[in-house]
């Protein structure tokens, strides 16, 4: 997935696309979930611009094979906060449920589901190596190329990670998500709410530092070793911070959200994390200064384009962060999906709502 939307921004550079202008987004229908100003929905996934799916805390999945312009609910389980998806192949997905010890209401033990026939059924997964794990916040999805039989080809491996208010998890599957390996984390990372690797063998988990907010630094870790050791390679100076989501558009460039719950009206500057050495080290550069805001999901196309969701409303920059502005695709975007598309990019932002553009590869963005 990754490699198609560098090629489908290297074709909008060589078709003169502008690097100074970013495409609106659009208001797709959807389930209202919970009161309109806190009702934040946390996944989108898509495996192709038509074939879709989200969730929501109220334990319902709900898909479409419209590009988002109708939604069938496939799934729905009172107690479950469905948190995370993945779709793997046109028929595999993926689900995280928050669990149990967090949020209200939410009684449903099990931590992950898994459907082969998309959507339609869904059943747990209960071949999970290690120590139980309690919920999840985030999957990856990474396709490896191998040489097979002469040929090029590629597996696929399923990363996941969890949660938020801890206990952390760092989990694997080479199976398409039929079982799951465990690792070990560090004892600093006590909340883990997003995971992104870049090739088999250097990933970066967004975590923060203690389980308790009013003590907690956001925090990302790294490993060079495919999540056998992690190190630390970024750490914020102030407490009620964690980090969010991560973005890498490039292998050298990433970006990682940095939410604060400081109180204190003096506190209100707000923060994105990036890298251009590829994770080795990390800056802050300034967002906003705006106490009520807090960041969630995160989205680049390139380097230098791409989208910030926060609360009250979303922000965008065409300059890799220097600057930002006010951006229209609703409140508490959690997640921004981009996926590519025979004309370009097609992209998903889901929060209280949920949003869609098309950036295309054969004329300006507009």
């Amino acid at each position: 997935m990754k490699s198609l939307i560098a090629a489908c921004v290297l074709g909008m550079a060589a078709a003169g696309a502008s690097q100074d202008a970013l495409p609106q987004w659009k208001k797709l229908p959807s389930e209202q979930y919970g009161e309109p100003k806190r009702g934040k929905q946390d996944d989108i996934s898509f495996i192709t611009p038509e074939l879709g799916m989200y969730g929501n805390g109220a334990g319902k999945i709900f898909k479409t094979t419209d590009g988002g312009e109708s939604w069938e609910q496939v799934f729905t389980k009172p107690g479950t906060f469905v948190r995370c998806l993945a779709f793997v192949t046109d028929k595999v997905a993926v689900m995280g449920n928050i669990g149990p010890g967090y949020f209200p209401g939410v009684t449903d033990a099990t931590p992950l589901y898994r459907t082969e026939d998309a959507g339609a059924n869904w059943q747990p997964v209960t071949a999970i190596e290690g120590a139980p794990v309690v919920g999840l916040c985030a999957f990856d999805v990474l396709r490896i190329p191998f040489i097979n039989a002469g040929n090029l080809d590629h597996k696929t491996r399923i990363y996941g990670v969890g949660r938020v208010g801890g206990p952390t998890a760092f989990i694997w599957s080479d199976d398409l998500g039929a079982s799951w390996k465990q690792g070990k984390l560090p004892e600093i990372c006590q909340m883990a709410f997003d995971v992104k690797f870049l090739d088999e063998k250097h990933g970066f988990i967004a975590s923060a530092t203690s389980a308790s907010v009013e003590e907690s630094h956001a925090l990302i870790l790294a490993t060079d070793d495919g999540g056998a050791t992690w190190r630390e390679v970024y750490r914020s100076t102030r407490p009620f911070e964690t980090t969010w989501k991560l973005s890498f558009p490039t292998k050298d460039v990433g970006y990682c959200t940095v939410q604060s719950y400081n109180p204190d009206p003096a506190s209100s500057k707000r923060f994105v994390a990036k890298t251009t050495d590829g994770g080795k080290t990390w800056a802050e550069l300034p967002l906003v200064d705006e106490l009520k805001v807090r960041e969630f999901g995160i989205a680049f196309v390139d380097a230098d384009r791409g989208w910030v969701g926060a609360m009250p409303h979303g922000f965008a920059t065409t300059d890799g962060g220097k600057t930002w502005t006010n951006a229209d695709f609703g409140n508490a975007v959690n997640k921004i999906r981009l996926v590519p598309s025979k004309d370009g990019i097609v992209g998903y932002a889901i929060g209280v709502e949920i949003h869609k553009l098309v950036l295309p590869s054969s004329a300006p963005a507009k």
